[in-house]
């Protein structure tokens, strides 16, 4: 799977139908769906083709994700942050550099076992009440190359019912 290009107006459009629905049903089984596409698409996805997500946005940290990333690299939570770590406009920790610098040249993650929850759940396509993060969604929809197609499955099936 490619990265993906900028989302289309008729895309935008579509996924902001899709974002309407969610938001007017507050469904619990939408969040079922939810899980449902992102796991079918997932299942066919090899993320080390792309890995875009790590090459161009840091992740946010959250204290116990630097906690555990420290303890990890034998750094102490001080060493951690003054190396790799920054606040950013919003007054959150994030990874100072793009690419990541854990990001080994295969794609894959010299840290997988302990990154962080924000990689661990990106791109939070299988959150519920998927509605309250659209703009974020729409966001990682050019970023992520799985997301434009999990949102198209979701759409696809409410449409059937």
């Amino acid at each position: 799977m490619q990265a993906p290009a900028k989302l289309t107006n008729q895309q935008k459009q579509r996924f902001g139908k899709l974002f309407a629905l969610l938001r007017r049903r507050k469904s619990s089984a939408d969040d079922v769906l939810a899980e449902e596409m992102h796991e079918q698409v997932f299942a066919s996805t090899n993320c080390l083709t792309c890995a875009n997500c790590c090459k161009t946005h840091p992740p946010l940290l959250k204290e116990r994700d630097i906690k555990v990333i420290a303890k990890h690299l034998h750094l102490t939570q001080a060493q951690f942050i003054a190396q790799y770590a920054m606040l950013d406009e919003d007054g959150d920790w994030v990874m100072y550099t793009v690419p990541c610098p854990f990001l080994l040249a295969d794609n894959a993650c010299s840290i997988y076992e302990v990154r962080p929850n924000a990689c661990r759940a990106y791109p939070h396509t299988n959150h519920k009440k998927l509605y309250q993060i659209a703009d974020i969604t729409l966001k990682n929809a050019e970023i992520c190359p799985a997301v434009a197609p999990i949102l198209d499955a979701i759409m696809a099936k409410l449409e059937q019912s």
